[in-house]
C-alpha cells in the first residue's frame, strides 16, 4: 500500500503494438492526482489461435516485465491484455501467481478483472464485441461458459493484426453494439485493450439501457480495487463506480 506521501501506483504490462490503453487509461483517470500508472511492454503483434501467437504470452516474458515494474515500487501489477479470455482463466491465475511470487506484489489481468466484474455485478449473460476473428470469439465464448458466463450473441470484426484494432472507429462500433444490446444481455462487453470501446460506453448505455464493460476501463477498475483506491467515474461504465 502507498505511504501517505505518494499516490497509489499501478504497473501495467502492455502489448507492444497497443496504442490505445495508455492514452485511454489516463483519459479515464482525468485530472486525478491520487493514482499514477506506469507501463512496460512485451512483444505482441498478432492475435490468432496458433502456437506462434500463444507464445507471445509466455509467463517468463511476463515475469521479466513484472520485475521491471516492481523497481518502480508499484502497488499492483496488471497484465493489460485479454489473452486469458481464449487461453482460459487458469492460464491467467497461474500467471498472476508467478508474478506475485517473483515480485511480492498483488497482480491481476484483464481477463481476471472481467471475471471479478462478472461476479461483483451478477453478470451471467453477455453480448460480446471484439475486433478479433470469429474463431477467437468462439474460443472466448467457450472459456467464459466454463466460468458460468453465457454469451447471448457476439460480433467479430475479423482482424488479427493487433495494431489495427486501435484504428476501429466509433462509427464502426455503434451498429454492432446496438444490435447486441437489443438481445438484452446483462452487459455488453468490449473485449480488447487496444479497442477504443470506452469512447462510446456512456452513449451506448444511455441509448440502450444496457451496462457496458470495456477492457481498458475494467482492467483499471480492478487494479484500483486491489490498490484500495477510488474507483471510476460512471461515464466510463456505470457499474465500475462500485
Amino acid at each position: 500500500m502507498p505511504s501517505p506521501t505518494r499516490p497509489h501506483r499501478i504497473g501495467m504490462i502492455v502489448p507492444s503494438s497497443n496504442t490505445c490503453l495508455e492514452p485511454q487509461t489516463y483519459r479515464i483517470l482525468g485530472g486525478r492526482t491520487d493514482v499514477t500508472v506506469h507501463f512496460t511492454r512485451i512483444p505482441v503483434t498478432r492475435i490468432a489461435l496458433d502456437d506462434s501467437s500463444n507464445k507471445q504470452f509466455d509467463s517468463a516474458v511476463m515475469r521479466d516485465a513484472a520485475r521491471l515494474l516492481a523497481t518502480a515500487d508499484v502497488d499492483v501489477i496488471a497484465w493489460n491484455g485479454t489473452s486469458g479470455s481464449w487461453l482460459g482463466a487458469k492460464h491467467d491465475q497461474e500467471l498472476v501467481q508467478e508474478i506475485t511470487d517473483a515480485t511480492g506484489i498483488a497482480a491481476t489481468t484483464s481477463t481476471l478483472a472481467y471475471l471479478e466484474a462478472f461476479r461483483t455485478f451478477g453478470t451471467k449473460r453477455i453480448g460480446l464485441f471484439t475486433p478479433y476473428t470469429d474463431d477467437v470469439n468462439h474460443q472466448v465464448i467457450a472459456a467464459y461458459e466454463r466460468e458460468g458466463v453465457g454469451t447471448v450473441d457476439h460480433r467479430a470484426l475479423g482482424l488479427s493484426d493487433n495494431e489495427s484494432f486501435a484504428r476501429v472507429t466509433d462509427d464502426e462500433m455503434r451498429p454492432g453494439s446496438r444490435d447486441l444490446a437489443a438481445t438484452n444481455p446483462d452487459a455488453l462487453v468490449y473485449l480488447c485493450t487496444n479497442l477504443y470501446g470506452a469512447n462510446v460506453t456512456a452513449e451506448i448505455e444511455e441509448s440502450t439501457g444496457v451496462p457496458v464493460l470495456d477492457s481498458v476501463a475494467v482492467t483499471l477498475w480492478h487494479a484500483l480495487r486491489l490498490a484500495g483506491a477510488q474507483l471510476l467515474d460512471p461515464r466510463w461504465g456505470r457499474l465500475l463506480m462500485s
